[in-house]
């Protein structure tokens, strides 16, 4: 059975949501005080039709991040879940992680806005399943003993500062510093690292709002 296409106006609804999102992660990650106009101008849509569907820069920060984090919660379970060889379910994971730019959400806009309870939730089941993802690293003895989850996230969120040319060489530069990446988190590995790996505590605090913290 297939679905039904959507009717004219609902199907023209939709292409604007699509584009006001996309239009929203280019405005945003470049500049988080952008005002919201400046997304509807991007997105060629009126700025009604705009506040019709995020009535405030804040309802159109938690979409596009909820939506981040929706993305990355598919991607790392798919990991998880994943036939066959540990370590290249692993690598396509981290390359789906970058061409979603998934980062750059995180960088950009942690502490901009209040999360929802739903989006805290999301995160705790995100954060159980980059758990298991590491756990089953390390089981298969693929990656180094001295890795942890925030060594990791730190990686995904230092390629996403990468900028260079337009969007298809950004991404091009950023997947061949990921290769780089991959290589360095192969086991054994050489030498030891300084310090201690990056904390869920350090992480989650990002995105209390920075009002909330003076």
């Amino acid at each position: 059975m297939t679905d039904k296409p959507l009717s004219g106006r609902k199907a023209q609804a939709a292409r604007n949501d699509t584009l006001i999102l996309e239009a929203a992660h280019e405005v945003f990650v470049a500049n988080p005080e952008a005002p919201i106009a400046e997304v509807a101008k991007r997105a060629g849509v009126g700025i009604s039709a705009l506040y019709r569907r995020y009535p405030s820069k804040e309802d159109l920060l938690r979409k596009l991040c909820g939506d981040g984090l929706a993305r990355h919660v598919e991607l790392v379970q798919e990991a998880v879940e994943a036939e066959g060889d540990v370590w290249e379910a692993f690598c396509h994971f981290m390359r789906e992680v970058v061409a979603a730019d998934t980062a750059s959400i995180t960088v950009k806009l942690a502490g901009t806005f209040t999360p929802t309870p739903d989006m805290f939730a999301a995160g705790v089941a995100g954060a159980e399943l980059n758990d298991a993802l590491m756990r089953r690293l390390h089981g298969a003895g693929v990656i180094r003993e001295d890795i942890a989850i925030g060594d990791i996230i730190m990686i995904t969120e230092s390629l996403a500062s990468i900028a260079i040319g337009d969007a298809a060489r950004t991404r091009g530069v950023r997947l061949r510093i990921l290769e780089l990446y991959l290589q360095a988190l192969r086991a054994p590995g050489r030498g030891p690292l300084p310090g201690t790996p990056v904390s869920e505590e350090e992480m989650g605090v990002r995105w209390i709002p920075r009002n909330a913290k003076a």
